[in-house]
């Protein structure tokens, strides 16, 4: 089995190209053509989406995982042509070339999708309602990838992090070093889910279908289990970063609301996604978020 990964330099990315590697043969693609470490890769420049169909018509994959994505939620309220071209216009051309040749279509989407005023988990068939550029240019990728016919798998995840990359650990962990005292947002809550899992669920997913399943078609939510606010995600990373030594002292963290850190983009008040189908269709339960963050962190501190 040939696999196109997109976005491979990606926190998901990487990851997967660690696991899926068990599979067949992963071509891995990046925007500029290079891999963490200096490796090289294809390159796929996911803004300029029509150069996309050389690289497709050369490897002809079976399988197209799509990791790439915009995912800069602020600064896509000023650029939303290049957010749209990203993650609705390329994913729609991906759809289409596998629906004309038979290919498999795996693409990542986001709690963003949802206005976050509600008082449960989001399930896959609750009413769309983004709250800004980037989420509805991820939504139309979404409604662009299902009505191309092919055969697609869409995960919609939430609050990623991982040992690398630019994510809201890391950027915790520097500043600890740099403060402190630091003001976390506490009244928008989520899942925080490690890129790690997400890579193994979807090469779990993958595998199922290379051994004879179905192919698992439709949107499917993938997070961790439990639930935390921003600022209770902070307090559990410092306090797992001085049990694993990689903080000799932890700043203080004042919860703050949303009002009092205005950003560009408006963010969804309640991101926590019902994974009930994930369990019931393949069997397969996350662990609860905080062992995410112990695991990474263990990773980051080499234990």
């Amino acid at each position: 089995m040939k696999i196109l990964l997109l976005g491979a330099a990606g926190q998901v990315g990487f990851e997967l190209h660690r696991g899926l590697g068990a599979l067949g043969q992963v071509i891995p693609a990046t925007r500029d053509g290079r891999l963490p470490g200096g490796g090289s890769a294809g390159i796929a420049d996911l803004a300029a989406p029509a150069t996309l169909e050389t690289l497709l018509d050369d490897i002809r994959p079976d399988v197209i995982v799509n990791a790439a994505a915009y995912t800069a939620v602020d600064r896509a309220e000023s650029e939303p042509e290049l957010a749209q071209a990203i993650n609705a216009d390329a994913p729609a051309l991906l759809a289409r070339w596998c629906a004309a040749q038979g290919s498999k279509l795996l693409h990542y989407s986001t709690d963003y999708v949802f206005d976050g005023r509600s008082d449960r988990r989001w399930r896959e068939d609750d009413a769309t309602a983004p709250l800004g550029v980037y989420g509805h240019s991820k939504r139309a990728g979404e409604v662009a990838i299902q009505a191309s016919g092919c055969d697609h798998l869409i995960l919609r995840t939430a609050w990623v992090y991982a040992a690398r990359g630019h994510n809201f650990m890391r950027t915790m962990l520097r500043l600890a070093g740099e403060r402190e005292h630091l003001r976390v947002v506490s009244d928008q809550i989520g899942s925080p889910t490690p890129a790690r899992w997400i890579a193994a669920v979807s090469s779990a997913l993958i595998a199922r279908w290379q051994a004879g399943a179905a192919w698992p078609s439709g949107i499917v939510h993938l997070t961790a289990s439990g639930q935390t606010s921003w600022h209770g995600f902070a307090e559990a990373i410092f306090a797992a970063a001085l049990e694993t030594g990689l903080l000799e002292r932890a700043p203080t963290v004042e919860a703050i609301s949303t009002s009092d850190y205005p950003t560009p983009a408006q963010r969804p008040a309640y991101s926590c996604l019902d994974t009930s189908a994930l369990r019931e269709r393949f069997g397969i339960s996350l662990p609860d978020w905080r062992k995410g963050v112990t695991q990474t962190l263990a990773e980051l501190a080499g234990c």
